[in-house]
């Protein structure tokens, strides 16, 4: 499918939730190429999106026309290990709030930010979107991706009973820059970029990757992920109608870039762009995750968009921009 998308954003008033974080900041990058007449932003100290009256006062203030709901608490294993409170209920609590406030204040078009990890732990490869709630969840992450799944299904339910535009994109793992390279909360990729960077450094013999090495992941930059969200809010009317006014298939759509590598081959590329020389040690003790998440992307490209940065060439661009700073917390 062939589809020229003219922006419906220039012009107009949007709203990025989110506009510091990963995927946030990525998408204000893109939105610069929008010529967008008035982008607003709030940081969390501004406004707490878990604080329903206060969701509602900016709403009402402000009157956005079109809403990219990035933010969220996130983070690797060990984060989600240890605070799974926190991880369900401030995400629930944030994009109901701002969901909500959304359909109260007339957003023509709100595009909800989720993850991979909604889908099953053991899903048939490559996952399609239609494998949400099929089965079993990973349990390490359980609770963010039940805060995510019911983001969907509040998306899908407020298409359905009030009519409004509402689509959930699933990236799969990002990377790029304004990442968490805090040990204890971030993802495999750019922890593993810190330790290797630290360890080169220091002129350590080995770094420590968790787990056995032979899971699979699929990595996406984040100034794909950026481009993708874009091309979903300028779809012509009746091709984005039709992803969200379905009574039969949830308004979901996966972003990736359709292929992924074992969590040792993505330790073995890491090292090569940073140049570090040591031995990589795999703590089997630590758990693994998921043992394969390669979203199947065909939709998005049925819909003209597939991602362009080659996993190298991304991450030696993260880490090209971080070295003259030092790898931030």
């Amino acid at each position: 499918m062939n589809i020229m998308n003219s922006s419906r954003l220039t012009g107009s008033k949007v709203y990025v939730a989110g506009h510091r974080g990963l995927a946030g900041s990525a998408i204000m990058r893109r939105l610069g190429k929008e010529t967008c007449a008035d982008i607003v932003t709030r940081t969390h100290e501004e406004l707490d999106l878990t604080d329903q009256g206060a969701v509602n006062r900016f709403f009402s203030e402000e009157r956005p026309e079109y809403v990219f709901l990035a933010a969220a608490k996130v983070g690797g294993i060990m984060a989600n290990n240890t605070r799974p409170a926190e991880f369900i209920h401030d995400n629930l609590a944030i994009q109901n709030n701002v969901i909500g406030a959304a359909h109260g204040f007339g957003v023509k078009r709100l595009l909800f930010l989720g993850s991979s990890c909604i889908y099953p732990r053991d899903c048939p490869q490559p996952i399609r979107e239609e494998y949400m709630l099929t089965g079993p969840l990973e349990s390490t992450n359980r609770p963010y991706a039940v805060a995510k799944i019911a983001g969907i299904e509040t998306c899908w339910a407020f298409n359905r009973q009030y009519g409004t535009e509402y689509v959930g994109a699933m990236p799969t793992n990002l990377y790029g820059p304004n990442d968490s390279y805090d040990l204890t909360n971030s993802h495999v990729l750019p922890a593993l970029l810190r330790k290797m960077h630290e360890a080169k450094e220091s002129g350590a013999s080995e770094v420590q990757v968790w787990g056995t090495g032979l899971v699979r992941r699929e990595f996406l930059y984040s100034d794909d992920m950026a481009d993708a969200c874009i091309h979903l809010m300028n779809l012509p009317d009746e091709v984005y109608s039709s992803i969200v006014r379905s009574e039969t298939r949830a308004p979901l759509l996966n972003i990736g870039c359709g292929e992924d590598l074992t969590v040792r081959e993505l330790a073995e590329l890491i090292r090569e762009v940073v140049g570090f020389k040591g031995r990589l040690a795999f703590d089997t003790s630590k758990p693994d995750g998921t043992p394969r998440k390669l979203l199947d992307v065909s939709r998005m490209k049925e819909l003209g968009w597939q991602a362009t940065v080659p996993l190298r060439e991304g991450i030696a661009a993260v880490y090209s921009s971080q070295r003259g700073l030092g790898i931030r917390d």
